[in-house]
């Protein structure tokens, strides 16, 4: 995974994987594995998926970057504890997949939680077929 700060403030992790690197044929197959992942977790709650791509079309204006096939979000959370009302900024958590002719192109927000983090980043990784 690739950390960048996306425009300037917003602590990203993204992960690239080629259609030839993953069994996987489509987004909504990548989000039955994570559903699962989700549903499996003692703590994580599936709560979405949110259609981007099917959103953003209603727009007149919309603008779609060259390449998208689709663009959706799974939406979850792994709270457990509010030990400040601040936390809500930060959840629920999202993961955004576009999906382009030759791959997938898989991002998130830096979790507030490290080891929750690694988790979230070791089901992201485990998409690439070893």
């Amino acid at each position: 995974m690739k950390q960048m700060l996306f425009k300037e403030k917003y602590p990203v992790f993204t992960l690239e994987v080629n259609k030839s690197e993953t069994t996987y044929k489509n987004i909504d197959e990548i989000f039955a594995f994570l559903k699962q992942k989700i549903d499996n977790h003692p703590v994580a709650t599936f709560i979405a998926i949110f259609d981007h791509l099917s959103h953003t079309k209603t727009f007149e204006d919309a603008v779609i970057a060259d390449g998208i096939v689709d663009a959706k979000n799974l939406v979850f959370c792994f709270g457990k504890e509010i030990p400040t009302s601040k936390m809500l900024a930060v959840r629920p958590r999202s993961i955004g997949i576009c999906e382009f002719q030759d791959h997938f192109d898989i991002s998130m927000l830096e979790v507030p939680n490290e080891a929750l983090h690694k988790v979230l980043e070791n089901w992201l990784k485990e998409i690439v077929n070893k």
